[in-house]
């Protein structure tokens, strides 16, 4: 269950400030929200982590639909938001045509940069690396058939690397062999071709890139979605003229109602 709305959330007055809501089932949207707002900083922003049923991964994919309409259901009755983003790979690629078809609020969704990837890459090698939800679905292999543009693309599915990340913002972060160690499969020299682009499948992973390049055996591209999503929403709200009042700060809601034990993190990505 969400916590209930606080003071502020949206009345029935007209002149009602832009809201836009983002949703993921822990910290890794908070990359796609730091994006999404420098696009829009005069937005009102409430972002919900879903962490009471953290992480997806864990969870088939019925009781994920199911879970993932409720709780955004919920928040789009809470917070009556002009558009919803989806942070969260596994989330969209199982929920989103759910999500769709039960709500008349715009969806902006995430999912794996195969496509650019496939186009930038000078040696023909990329990695996907991902959660083992996100690298098994039949959504990421078909977004491969469709657009490996001849590249070499290998899947990497981590069922730790989310952990880290939370634990990075929390100001508890792993070692260094620790994220080496998970990263690894993602390196191919073969043919004399070395990987040099990888996808960044999951949002949790642009907050552990830092570390990523530290431990890395060679210089890669590590491809956000961010921007990307940054630009759809842009593009989706571009009728909306910029509130002339600023923007309240960005509210952050966990359904599991718990204070975030990574507070000391959050002032920095703007709550």
């Amino acid at each position: 269950m969400l916590p209930p709305p606080d003071p502020l959330t949206p009345s029935m007055t007209a002149a009602r400030p832009l809201t836009i809501l983002v949703f993921d089932s822990g910290v890794g949207g908070f990359t796609v929200f730091r994006a999404v707002k420098a696009a829009r900083a005069d937005a009102r922003y409430v972002y919900i982590a879903d962490d009471a049923f953290f992480p997806y991964g864990a969870q088939s994919e019925d009781v994920l639909v199911a879970r993932i309409v409720d709780v955004i259901g919920k928040a789009i009755d809470d917070y009556a938001p002009d558009l919803v983003v989806i942070a969260c790979n596994t989330a969209s690629t199982i929920a989103l045509p759910a999500l769709r078809a039960r709500f008349k609020v715009p969806f902006v969704g995430t999912v794996p940069a195969i496509k650019p990837a496939c186009a930038q890459s000078k040696t023909k090698r990329v990695a996907v690396l991902g959660t083992q939800a996100t690298v098994n679905r039949e959504y990421t292999r078909a977004l491969i058939r469709e657009f490996a543009n001849g590249c070499d693309v290998v899947l990497v599915g981590s069922g730790k690397l989310a952990g880290f990340a939370e634990a990075e913002l929390a100001g508890a972060p792993v070692s260094d062999d620790d994220i080496a160690a998970e990263i690894a499969p993602c390196f191919v020299d073969k043919e004399e071709r070395r990987t040099d682009t990888v996808v960044l499948a999951c949002t949790h992973y642009p907050l552990l890139t830092r570390r990523f390049r530290a431990v890395a055996p060679w210089p890669v591209e590590w491809l956000d979605p961010a921007p990307a999503i940054a630009r759809r929403v842009s593009d989706l709200l571009r009728d909306r003229p910029a509130a002339s009042e600023p923007a309240p700060p960005a509210r952050i809601v966990l359904t599991s109602g718990k204070t975030p034990p990574f507070m000391a993190g959050l002032a920095k990505l703007g709550f």
